[in-house]
Order: structure tokens, then sequence, then C-alpha cells
């Protein structure tokens, strides 16, 4: 008998075919996003879950009392509750490296957004206030040959730099938790401690992942020791950074501008101050968002999820659930 699977979001038909092959699957059909309630009603007779940001809770695994594997559609799992997953045995199981490069243009078109202020122009010449002669009210900065200072060197980090080095050619710095030399050596970017970052840096990227040690990572006192000219990008998560103080640097042009695609509320609210702000480029959490790597992300996750409902180790299993 096939084990029974829910997916909580649309697939790709090949994808869907793959899992219909070993599994019985339903996959959530409405138009908008399902809540967590909704979802704990379809889990009572599942053994497996496939989802792509929905929170893995404590409550929510009660309600599931023949889960086994939980398959993450993404490289994020801060959205499960992994004690609780361990305490019960239960797999879970992410999508590496699929996204990297994606995620780097991204950030790279962040920081060339902001930098050359595209979304405000886009708006000028919208609203038919586009003026012969524009005075340098308007004047951009350049990226070529500027300082970026990364704060993460994971994988997308380096692809990050190995972008701007030989693209733009730019002089890289990093800050990690433990140094890469053989990155280092690889891409001609160096290390630097946390402050010198971003003390020298004219474009900032935070590109850590979400841990306790990192919640807040950066605040009042980083945008303060930040060049008033810098431009902050952060394609990590939201919780990485203490929105209030972000939303003060720019209101106060503690820094020239920021870049973001994540933050501490998704959706972000409509009475967020960073709507207000004409200094910032805002976009709704589309890192990996493209039909070639979310339909390669959807099959990794489908790979795992078959994997390990049948016994055999998933490729990508969380390394806190080893």
């Amino acid at each position: 008998m096939k084990p029974k699977v829910y997916i909580t979001s649309k697939l790709p038909e090949d994808v869907a075919d793959y899992l219909r092959q070993h599994c019985e699957i339903e996959i959530w059909d409405g138009d908008r996003a399902i809540t967590g309630e909704e979802l704990a009603e379809r889990l009572t007779d599942v053994e497996g879950l496939m989802t792509s940001g929905n929170k893995v809770s404590e409550r929510l695994l009660q309600s599931a009392p023949k889960l086994r594997a939980v398959s993450n559609v993404s490289v994020g799992y801060n959205h499960n509750d992994l004690s609780a997953m361990k305490a019960r045995g239960i797999i879970g199981t992410h999508t590496p490296y699929v996204l990297d490069d994606t995620v780097a243009d991204l950030a790279l078109t962040l920081m060339l957004s902001a930098a050359r202020r595209v979304a405000e122009l886009d708006q000028l010449v919208r609203s038919g206030n586009w003026q012969r002669g524009l005075g340098e009210q308007l004047f951009g900065t350049d990226v070529h040959h500027a300082k970026l200072g990364i704060i993460g060197m994971g994988r997308i980090g380096e692809a990050i730099a190995k972008r701007a080095k030989f693209g733009f050619d730019m002089d890289v710095a990093y800050y990690n938790r433990s140094r890469k030399p053989a990155t280092e050596e690889k891409l001609g970017v160096v290390y630097q401690p946390l402050d010198e970052l971003l003390a020298e840096s004219d474009f900032i990227v935070l590109m850590t992942p979400l841990t306790p040690e990192t919640k807040h990572l950066i605040g009042r006192p980083q945008f303060e020791r930040m060049k008033s000219s810098a431009i902050f990008i952060n394609v990590s998560r939201g919780d990485t950074v203490d929105e209030k103080a972000l939303i003060e640097a720019l209101r106060s042009k503690t820094i020239r501008a920021a870049g973001l695609d994540v933050y501490e509320q998704e959706p972000v609210s409509p009475d967020n101050e960073l709507l207000s702000l004409d200094n910032v480029v805002l976009l709704p959490h589309i890192g990996s968002a493209t039909h070639a790597t979310r339909n390669r992300m959807a099959m990794v996750a489908a790979r795992n999820l078959v994997d390990a409902l049948y016994g055999r180790e998933p490729q990508y299993v969380i390394p806190e659930l080893k």
C-alpha cells in the first residue's frame, strides 16, 4: 500500500507524476495559502508532508499521529520545530544547492536597483514627472569597483562574491563564524571582523541563516557603524535584522539605501513604515522564484520525501535531525 502524502501547494506536473508513482497524494488546490488549522485537519492519516514555508509546530504534529517525514521545498527550515520532530523521530529534509545561483542573481539585482534607484525612477517616469535635465538629486551610486561586504559566506555568499568580484571588479570582504581559506584563495576575497566590514563597505549583503545567535544580528549599533553612503541588502531571513532600527537608519539617512527580499512579518503589513520610504527597494520574498529553479526544488523535495518514506537515506536531511 502506497504511503499517503499531503502537499501544501501546486506542483509541476512531472513532479506530481513522480510522487503518484510512489505515493497516494493530495494537493491543496485553494487560490490562497493553506492555514495552519486547515493543514492540521488534513494530516490525521498522512505519513508524509511536502511543504514550502508552512509552520510545522508541535501542535501541528499532534494532529498528525502517522507522520513520518516532512519535506521542505526550501533551503531554510526555521519554520520547523526541530525539537518536536526529533522527539517524534520524524525525518526532515530541505533543498540546498539548487537555488544558490538564482538567489545570488537576486542579491545583485537588489544591489543594482538600490544603487541606481531603479524603483524610484521607474515611478518618476510612470507618473509623468520626468523632465529634461534632471539634477543631481536623482543621481545614483556606482557598483563597479566599490567595496562589498558579505555577512555569511556559505554557498550563496560565494556565488554573490564571484559575481561581484569578476563581474563588477568589486573589492570583496566577508565575515563568517569561521574563516574559509580555500574561498579566499579561489575568489580573492578577504576576511574581516564584523565591525570592520560594516565600517568600510560600500555595499553590505546579509546572507546568514536564521539561528538564535543571528536573530537581530544587524540592529541600531550595526547601522550606526556603516558609512552614510552604504547600501544594505538582506536576502537571508527577515528576523536577522531589527526592522525598526533599519527603518530609522533609512529615514534619518544613517545609511543611503536598502534592498530587501525578506521581512520580520511576511507578507508585509500595509502600515509597515518601509512602504513609505523611497530609499528602499522591496521585493516579496522571491529569492528562488524562477520557473526553472522552483521546478528543480520541487523535484528534489519529492525525491527526498519518497526516499524517507521508503526507508532510504534522503539526499538532503536537515543537519540537526541527522
